[in-house]
């Protein structure tokens, strides 16, 4: 009974230790969430500035609009850049997220395993009932 408790009280401990790890997976997926919802918003302005910079048809002479070209170019290979960091940070944040579920699944394994323990540990500690003892004497009696 002694092994049992013990092994009890070792489940439990790997519970709260899963539960932890789950809550740490759970901050860092949160984490990669917010860069990448913050790396697509920036994409998608500087993809609108360079859509509006590349629009541009306003210029006076051919120096202006050489200008505005390179400019748009730029703002161009900057979204490129900002967007090719969204796709990055979109697959970390769903690996992250993948941790996460294999975290929940741990712990969850975990928390079966102790509870099924507990209830085997308790099952055995209840008293027989009197109708399952053998009588004494013999059947004469």
């Amino acid at each position: 009974m002694k092994a049992e408790r013990a092994r009890l009280q070792r489940l439990q401990r790997l519970e709260r230790v899963r539960a932890i790890a789950k809550q740490a997976a759970a901050q860092e997926a949160a984490a990669a969430e917010s860069t990448l919802a913050q790396l697509e918003a920036l994409a998608e302005r500087t993809r609108r500035l360079a859509a509006d910079y590349a629009g541009r048809n306003e210029a006076q002479d051919g120096a202006s609009l050489q200008q505005i070209g390179r400019f748009a170019g730029g703002l161009q290979h900057i979204y490129s850049r900002t967007a090719s960091d969204a796709a990055q940070a979109r697959r970390i944040a769903d690996n992250k997220m993948a941790e996460l579920a294999v975290a929940e699944r741990r712990r969850s394994i975990v928390e079966e395993h102790a509870n099924k323990k507990a209830r085997h540990i308790a099952t055995r500690s209840e008293t027989p009932s009197l109708g399952a003892r053998k009588g004494f004497g013999t059947g004469l009696e």
